[in-house]
């Protein structure tokens, strides 16, 4: 499960986590665009839930300093040791530049040199030199992780996928549907053992279907109009569907963007219907090969207008049954 829940307050996650513990969720993986900040959310569950898996999805490489996120990470690897991953990710220009005033070039070269930097200085290791794009003085973490976490790299495209193939111990999707993963996952070719396929799933667990499209369509036009996820779906081959609206949005018609995609473009990217229909579609993302299917739970009228008592019904009939796990 993605985390924070939206509507529940940080300080009364505790409950949250125990419930989606208790529903059968092994893993939770915060996001960072401008909510709460990665590690906030997971330094809470290390405390509070000490069977849940922790995980960022994703962390952005050009927000921090190398070895601040490699003390953030290392941090959170020493409260929960063994259990936490460490997700990082281009990020956007949005996130990135406008939001938080650093220069957003060359994505792949700094994410690949990030991955590297992070690999060895968990490791423990002295790092001294230079990257293609930025250059580390002696660093050595004071406090290494006795158990190094595993560093997942968010990728879309071929060049990308085979980078985190190649040097990371996993790879995060975004954006896609069920039926796109092979496409990905055929890009990784033959994996090492232990190497993760995770992926964000979004759903919006409510049968209002024109709710749930509505907002889809104002997700989809935020998101696949930023160049590189614009890129990643003509690549999965989407465009002639989703070409009117790309044409839109270079024209300035925000709202002429979102009435131009198509339903069957929704429903394939944002999962909706009852919570169980809402699971049975995350299991086809397992099917076509996702390890780590993280669900994304967008509002729904039910949630925003029920808070804390709504997400309380609504986590067991997302979760696994316990009759499954035993």
């Amino acid at each position: 499960m993605t985390v924070p829940l939206g509507g529940i307050p940080l300080a009364d996650h505790a409950a949250v986590y125990a419930a989606l513990d208790h529903a059968g969720f092994t893993d939770v993986w915060s996001s960072e665009v401008a909510g709460t900040d990665a590690f906030t959310p997971l330094a809470l569950a290390a405390a509070w839930a000490p069977r849940l898996r922790l995980g960022t999805a994703i962390t952005p490489a050009f927000t921090r300093g190398p070895g601040l996120l490699a003390m953030s990470a290392a941090a959170l690897a020493e409260a929960a040791p063994g259990r936490f991953a460490l997700g990082i990710g281009a990020s956007s220009p949005v996130v990135v530049r406008d939001w938080n005033a650093v220069a957003y070039d060359e994505p792949f070269k700094r994410t690949r040199d990030v991955l590297r930097f992070l690999r060895a200085a968990l490791r423990g290791e002295t790092v001294d030199g230079a990257y293609d794009t930025f250059a580390v003085r002696r660093f050595t973490l004071e406090r290494p992780p006795a158990v190094p976490p595993p560093v997942l790299l968010a990728a879309l495209r071929p060049g990308m996928l085979r980078l985190a193939a190649a040097e990371a111990d996993g790879v995060i999707l975004n954006w896609l549907a069920a039926e796109d993963v092979p496409t990905a996952v055929a890009e990784l070719g033959d994996r090492r053992p232990g190497f993760e396929v995770a992926a964000r799933i979004f759903v919006c667990p409510t049968e209002d279907a024109g709710y749930a499209r509505a907002l889809g369509r104002r997700l989809i036009t935020g998101y696949l109009t930023v160049p590189a996820y614009a890129a990643f779906h003509r690549w999965l081959g989407r465009q002639e569907t989703l070409g009117p609206m790309w044409r839109a949005w270079e024209a300035g018609d925000r709202r002429g963007a979102a009435a131009a995609v198509p339903d069957e473009v929704v429903d394939a990217l944002v999962l909706h219907g009852s919570p169980e229909q809402c699971v049975a579609g995350a299991r086809r993302y397992a099917a076509h090969g996702v390890d780590v299917p993280v669900l994304a739970v967008l509002p729904t009228p039910e949630t925003t207008e029920g808070g804390a008592d709504a997400w309380a019904g609504l986590l067991p009939r997302l979760g696994v049954d316990q009759t499954e796990v035993a």
